[in-house]
């Protein structure tokens, strides 16, 4: 798989993988790095490790999530049992563990305070823009000592306005909530632009935004749910690196939900 790393300060790093190589068959070729869509579970693994392996973890130190499209956010360490289920959110303040996010036209975010020595990864559709996930993503990570103004954000692939058509009712809820996220599509229709709304979310409280990608229905190094509904995820991993001030053991702190 092609892998886009990038860094936000001295004890963050971050990575995108796209499915343009990698372990799986079709119709999941080549990348795919979910667990839940039918492809062999050993490609998966394979595919996994190659992402891990992008920011110098193992496997075992990767945790994912099991989306459902809602606020709730999962706070874990290097004792939680991965996938986490019922939650589109990781925040973590351990190191030297990577959150992973998969998705397939949702949006996936990560977000770093180095300072505070806080990350987190986010899977946003249209849902999870209504609700608010993004905002509710930043509270914990503020109980846990982030602070947004220090906080930075890499917006990943997802579905363009011009692509992602919706009927008025969902157009008008989640513009609601989300102004920036109104869009037209090719044909004259009703539009989201999620990565707007996420970015438009991100902004509002002073926080650097920046994208990688493009749109997930147009481009073919993406996976995408609405061009091929049997298809793969491509995603995102976020990691903390230990430092000489985070040297101590995990804080316990398991896995807990915050809706």
């Amino acid at each position: 798989m092609g892998i886009a790393n990038g860094s936000m300060g001295s004890r963050v790093t971050w990575a995108f993988a796209d499915r343009t190589s990698g372990a799986s068959s079709e119709p999941f070729a080549l990348g795919n790095l979910a667990d839940h869509v039918g492809d062999d579970p050993a490609a998966v693994l394979a595919n996994r490790a190659t992402l891990a392996g992008s920011l110098g973890l193992s496997l075992d130190h990767l945790v994912a999530m099991a989306p459902v499209h809602g606020r709730e956010v999962g706070v874990v360490d290097s004792q939680t049992v991965s996938p986490v289920l019922g939650v589109d959110a990781l925040v973590t303040a351990s190191p030297d563990l990577g959150l992973l996010v998969v998705a397939a036209d949702c949006v996936p975010l990560l977000l770093g305070d180095p300072s505070a020595g806080v990350v987190a990864a986010v899977h946003a559709g249209w849902r999870g823009v209504e609700a608010d996930v993004v905002g509710a993503t930043l509270e914990v990570m503020q109980d846990l000592g982030a602070v947004l103004t220090n906080v930075s954000a890499v917006v990943g692939p997802a579905i363009c306005g011009q692509c992602y058509e919706v009927e008025h009712d969902r157009y008008e809820a989640v513009t609601a909530r989300a102004p920036h996220a109104a869009s037209v599509t090719r044909t004259g229709g009703l539009g989201l632009d999620l990565r707007s709304a996420v970015s438009e979310r991100l902004e509002q409280v002073g926080i650097d935004v920046e994208t990688w990608g493009e749109c997930t229905y147009e481009s073919p190094r993406f996976y995408s749910f609405r061009r091929d509904p049997q298809t793969g995820r491509h995603g995102g991993l976020i990691a903390l690196s230990g430092s000489a001030d985070a040297d101590s053991a995990d804080s316990g702190l398991g896995v807990a939900h915050h809706g």
